[in-house]
């Protein structure tokens, strides 16, 4: 009954998704592309029996980047459906298809649109990455017989106090999906509470990804000829950059170190760089960079897929989302790099991975931007203290590999045999 009423409410929000879509077409064009999809509807055929993976955003797709990698050597012709809920992580998993592979929008979680979907792909098993479990996909799922698991599982108290307080609807998708591979213990215990079945704890995929190492080395040699140590605001947020800016403006030695903004959001590169003239800063953007970068008080990393390059060019990085109440982003790639991490209060999306960097001294907590630019510009100016964080910060990312190993042998196992053509 009460998925009944969720449906009819997920129905009659679609005019409202659409409307939501073209807005967000405005900033970012790619949510314009293959609007039809999101609601069952499809313009080209599709052979059954592809793995399917569904990546929600950009962090997702990289994860999901590394199982790829891992399940295509251990079938070889392996043929995948990819799914997205953002541009960034469409965008993204562009990069990873081949020939005879396809990629989509998730449907909007409505059982037509949800019916249509599995009717037109009829994947052999559905792995969803991290986060994203909807009533109508999962129950649809398991009627048909079609293995729905949930890989690189996290689940932050926050969100386990949302789907208690949905229950009657949360809980049975949770008891629905075949498997669940937890990234922490932590993180087993909270979705257990959901109702799911936690058939693994198998650590964080994203720590088995690689940095492009021409990236790291192309930023690693701009950093050895620059004339200042580099402070990356990594993955800023909105509301972040202009308390940064200020801290760095109330400072008064802006010259100190070479200032790196990278934003989050590809729609918000412009709204920062305003924002950091604004404050009074040059301002060198990495678009208009040619073989090395441009002089100013600020650079702006205005690029896509460039981290391990913003990463190699920094001595230290500020995690954003951590200073606002947003939960953080994942500090994981920056411990590939080998760059040491200043982290705010605010990291719940990412709890255990920042409390176990913070005990291996591969990041360091603090109280908010101000005392962060403290913190990074010590961290930056000591060698011996940085030469041993950037040690720590390494040592940190190989110690936490080998999930993949164990997601994909269990990706495979639950997907059985691939159905001859």
């Amino acid at each position: 009954m009460i998925r009944a009423f969720y449906s009819l409410l997920m129905w009659l929000a679609q005019p409202f998704l659409r409307r939501k879509l073209a807005r967000r077409g405005q900033a970012e064009p790619g949510y314009l592309e293959a609007i039809e999809e999101r609601f069952g509807n499809y313009a080209d055929p599709a052979e059954p029996g592809m793995l399917w993976l569904h990546a929600v955003s950009l962090g997702e797709t990289r994860a999901a980047a590394v199982l790829l990698d891992a399940l295509r050597k251990r079938e070889p012709g392996l043929r995948v459906l990819l799914t997205h809920g953002t541009a960034t992580g469409r965008a993204e998993g562009q990069r990873l298809m081949r020939p005879g592979d396809a990629q989509s929008w998730l449907p909007w979680d409505t059982p037509g649109a949800v019916r249509d979907f599995l009717d037109h792909f009829r994947p052999r098993i559905g792995v969803l990455m991290e986060t994203e479990v909807w009533p109508n996909l999962v129950a649809q799922c398991k009627a048909r017989g079609v293995p729905l698991v949930l890989a690189n599982a996290r689940l932050s108290d926050k969100s386990l106090q949302q789907a208690l307080a949905l229950s009657p609807l949360s809980m049975p998708a949770y008891a629905a999906l075949a498997a669940v591979w937890a990234q922490t213990p932590a993180d087993a215990r909270r979705l257990r509470q959901t109702g799911a079945e936690v058939s693994g704890v198998f650590g964080n995929l994203k720590f088995d990804a690689t940095p492009d190492v021409a990236q790291l080395a192309q930023g690693r040699s701009w950093r050895a000829t620059g004339g200042r140590p580099v402070v990356m605001f990594a993955s800023s947020r909105e509301g972040e950059e202009a308390t940064l800016l200020a801290a760095i403006r109330a400072r008064g030695d802006v010259a100190a170190v070479q200032w790196l903004v990278v934003p989050r959001h590809p729609q918000r590169f412009d709204e920062v760089a305003a924002l950091v003239q604004a404050h009074g800063f040059s301002l060198s953007r990495r678009s208009t960079w040619g073989e090395a970068p441009q002089a100013a008080d600020v650079w702006l990393g205005d690029s896509l897929g460039e981290m391990a390059l913003y990463y190699g060019l920094s001595d230290v990085a500020l995690l954003g989302g951590s200073f606002a109440p947003l939960g953080g982003q994942n500090l994981i790639e920056a411990a590939a790099c080998g760059c040491p991490v200043v982290m705010g209060p605010h990291t719940f999306n990412f709890a255990d991975a920042a409390d176990l960097a913070a005990q291996a001294g591969a990041a360091f907590r603090v109280g908010d931007e101000a005392a962060a630019v403290e913190v990074a510009l010590g961290l930056a100016a000591a060698g011996a203290q940085h030469d041993a964080a950037t040690a720590a910060t390494q040592a940190f990312a190989v110690a936490h590999r080998g999930a993949v190993q164990h997601t994909a042998d269990a990706v495979l196992a639950l997907a059985g045999p691939v159905a001859k053509r």
